[in-house]
């Protein structure tokens, strides 16, 4: 991609599918080309969004082939994220591949946490917020994000698994109220809301925002009901006395057919409003809102904004590939573990020389570096549970994590699966994570794994015996050229390396050698960027 080419984000939501079109403004905000949003319902009716229903898929995938033409006229790339309802479902895969063959879009299903993050990003767009304490709700159909702070990353962010569409399958069914449900409904929000709710007074804010379809037609019928029609539900309020006569007056027509007369109700809207209504103003209950201001940036104007920033950014290291807003989650969850980032650091810097050295061989690209540098930071952090298969526990910890911000779905599991075969047994069949991976990602994991591995053994005494490695690569070998310190004996680093290079060898499909060489008069490496301006120069005799 180019910097000067027009991006088209697309959010596959519960609800509905929406696409933005844009181009970068040299210090502006972007040039708007094309807004598009089809309904679609992809979480309706599949047991508590367990499953991707046959009609939903059709219409989603239908919706998406029409966004690739559209996005193909303003020759604009593609990119497209998932969030509640495919992230749940247990054929996930099924759709995400007929997208992929029929409307040309790869969509990374993002973590709940990613997506609160992308959502406050967009609405900080939209809204003039960065740097006043505030809150943002978006209400989707099959989750809820709530993000507190005063800027990016915030203080707290937390997805929960309550939507409008959610809320209705399970309380509402086909729009009706019954004896009972609004109760067992608030009730149910409760649940999910006091803990979170709590946080967040503790931390406090000064503004509250929303955004999301729900939101801003709770806006509209706010306004309807002052008299008011609004062109736009950019920065326009939500008063709580006024939430609350909208959510009775909700309540006091059962079905869909009596709010067919509600000014400004989108008829699209009139089963799945009620829950949507209730919910809001729960929130508004348990946070303490007065009043909240609508922001027109959402999820897909943050996805927008935050890879218009990855393409800019500048990759002149040349090692370290990381973002600062991957690497600064990195490093904390590294920290929390109290990894020893010395010897993590000094492992990673030494398998991205392997990885880009063997670039000829491997053929993988900047964004794989990004997932190996990931994975060696953290690939020992299991040892904070237990030493013995303490591979095993990095992978859950890793997978888990809230932390690690800017990763999709997809890219954790692959990090994930890195650091849990940096030791021990290679990939095989039987494991069932790695035999859940498409072809290509099995790839991926096996090579990352293997260069991990190699790096990794060439730092086996945490002495940092070897400096650097450069490989030359032909049809049938790798030769991995070894740079020992002055004075240090690498003797055991390269036992080790010879014994570890097994799965490097068989995914590369080539030997792999090893010799030493006289220290070359390059440059040192740069500072890694674990290590923060002043803190003191290692040791070199750790261990």
């Amino acid at each position: 991609m180019t910097a000067a080419r027009a991006l088209a984000a697309v959010d596959v939501g519960t609800n509905s599918v929406h696409m933005v079109i844009a181009k970068p403004v040299t210090g502006g905000s972007p040039e708007i080309l094309a807004r598009e949003r089809v309904a679609v319902r992809l979480g309706a009716g599949g047991d508590d969004m367990k499953l991707l229903m046959p009609d939903a898929v059709e219409r989603a995938v239908a919706a998406l082939v029409e966004f690739r033409h559209i996005a193909d006229a303003h020759d604009a790339d593609v990119v497209a994220v998932a969030t509640s309802a495919v992230r749940e479902a247990a054929n996930q895969g099924q759709f995400l591949r007929r997208v992929h063959d029929e409307a040309r879009i790869t969509v990374e299903v993002i973590s709940g946490m990613e997506e609160a993050r992308l959502i406050q990003l967009g609405a900080m767009s939209a809204v003039p917020i960065a740097g006043r304490p505030h809150i943002v709700i978006d209400i989707g159909g099959g989750s809820t994000e709530l993000i507190v702070g005063d800027h990016a990353p915030a203080a707290l962010a937390r997805s929960l698994k309550l939507g409008h569409i959610r809320l209705t399958d399970r309380f509402f069914e086909g729009g009706v109220i019954t004896d009972g449900a609004v109760k067992a409904c608030r009730r149910h929000i409760k649940s999910f809301v006091a803990h979170v709710a709590q946080e967040a007074r503790d931390i406090g804010f000064e503004v509250a925002v929303g955004c999301s379809g729900t939101i801003a037609a709770v806006a509209v019928l706010c306004a309807a009901r002052r008299g008011e029609t609004l062109r736009t539900v950019a920065n326009a309020t939500i008063e709580r006395a006024e939430l609350n006569e909208l959510v009775d007056d909700l309540m006091s027509r059962p079905t869909p057919r009596d709010r067919a007369d509600i000014a400004g109700l989108d008829p699209a809207r009139r089963d799945v409003i009620v829950a949507g209504a209730i919910l809001l103003r729960q929130l508004f209950k348990a946070l303490g809102i007065k009043s909240l201001v609508v922001s027109t940036g959402a999820l897909r104007e943050g996805l927008l904004l935050d890879r218009f920033n990855r393409r800019d950014r500048s990759r002149d290291d040349g090692l370290h590939h990381l973002s600062d807003l991957r690497r600064s989650g990195v490093l904390a969850l590294a920290r929390s573990y109290h990894e020893d980032l010395i010897h993590a650091e000094h492992a990673t810097d030494l398998a991205l020389e392997l990885f880009d050295e063997t670039a000829a061989a491997h053929g993988l690209t900047i964004a794989d570096s990004e997932l190996l540098e990931a994975a060696g930071l953290l690939h020992n952090i299991g040892r904070f549970v237990a030493h013995s298969s303490h591979h095993k526990h990095s992978y859950y910890l890793i997978r888990h994590s809230e932390r690690l911000a800017g990763f999709s779905e997809n890219e954790l599991e692959l990090i994930a699966l890195v650091a849990r075969y940096h030791r021990k047994s290679r990939p095989v069949s039987s494991h069932r994570e790695y035999t859940a991976l498409a072809k290509p990602d099995r790839r991926r994991v096996r090579a990352l794994a293997g260069l991990l591995r190699v790096g990794i053994a060439l730092d086996r005494t945490y002495r940092r015996a070897v400096e650097r490695i450069h490989a030359s690569v032909s049809e049938t070998a790798v030769t991995i050229n070894v740079e020992v310190a002055a004075g240090a004996d690498a003797g055991i680093e390269l036992f080790t390396a010879r014994r570890s290079s097994d799965l490097l060898a068989e995914s590369l499909g080539r030997t792999v050698e090893f010799r030493v060489v006289e220290t070359s008069t390059e440059r040192g490496r740069r500072n890694h960027p674990a290590r923060q301006p002043g803190d003191p120069v290692p040791s070199e005799a750790l261990r």
